[in-house]
């Protein structure tokens, strides 16, 4: 069933409560996905130089520090790590290639799930109220956010097949439906060298929108493409480093609701789980019609 979550805020005062605001919405979302849960938070940019590394290590006792001072040591590269629990951003200005060559060399154990200069990403098994607790949720600040909670239909529960999915560099993807044509399009982008990491449907649905901005389309011509292209049942949320974007397919039997207002944008597979927000009963709360595409900006 899967349920999915977004936030974006367009009042400065907000952004320090982006945590506070987006937690109460996930965990409403819980009853349409316990197995697993994520949420990816999207910070003011890093410098032209950084790029934010998103780190995930099954071992709950993670040296996270240890691992910092070997990757200075090791690529003579500064930088600075943050870390909850399995989770951690490591910032630097080392190439990205080159950070993942050291990571497989050094910490083959050690998944990158995160790469760019404003996205941060937190995925884990387990229902969405405990996940929340383990990453501290409510004291993250940001500009906007999007989260999943998955109940498992076609693949594992682990902490890869979680949502949200990233391709590239700050674009991310949530999904509640079922692709029904996934192994064709992995199939055709692993003829264009482009690696996958799970059987997920979503995956392929990720990767195919980020292939084809890399091809050279806006997400907005990547999404109409899509459309096409992908067969099944889809409520797409996606971010990018400045932006929320939404989509349903052409039948549109997966639910979304969105309240706007002057100082943000909230989007959910439910109205309740938006009832809490400041001023929602003066926000302009509308049905998102099918396979029409809704962006909204910073």
């Amino acid at each position: 069933m899967c349920g999915i979550v977004g936030l974006l805020l367009k009042s400065n005062e907000l952004r320090e409560s982006l945590g506070q605001l987006v937690t109460p919405m996930l965990d409403c979302m819980g009853t349409r996905g316990p197995d697993s849960a994520g949420l990816a938070v999207f910070h003011q940019l890093a410098d032209p130089e950084q790029i934010r590394f998103g780190l995930f290590s099954s071992r709950a006792d993670f040296d996270w520090q240890s691992f910092h001072d070997r990757f200075v040591r090791d690529t003579q590269c500064d930088g600075s790590i943050r870390f909850t629990k399995k989770h951690a951003a490591q910032i630097s200005s080392i190439d990205v290639d080159a950070f993942k060559q050291w990571l497989s060399s050094s910490h083959p154990d050690v998944d990158l799930i995160s790469t760019g200069r404003a996205i941060e990403m937190y995925k884990d098994e387990g229902t969405p109220r405990e996940i929340a607790t383990r990453y501290n949720f409510p004291e993250l600040a940001g500009t906007h956010a999007v989260g999943h909670t998955r109940m498992a239909t076609e693949s594992a529960v682990s902490p890869a097949h979680a949502h949200p999915y990233t391709a590239g560099q700050d674009f991310c993807l949530v999904h509640n439906g079922s692709l029904s044509n996934p192994y064709s399009i992995r199939r055709r982008l692993e003829s264009h060298g482009i690696e996958f990491e799970t059987d997920n449907d979503t995956e392929a649905g990720c990767r195919f929108l980020e292939w084809r901005m890399r091809e050279g389309d806006t997400l907005e011509q990547a999404i109409e493409t899509s459309i096409t292209e992908l067969d099944g049942f889809f409520t797409f949320l996606m971010a990018t480093a400045d932006r929320m974007v939404l989509v349903r397919d052409a039948f549109a039997c997966k639910p979304a609701v969105v309240a706007e207002t002057d100082s943000y944008i909230a989007v959910a597979s439910e109205f309740r789980a938006l009832a809490h927000l400041p001023d929602i009963k003066q926000a302009d709360v509308f049905e998102p019609a099918p396979e029409q595409i809704y962006s909204w900006t910073l």
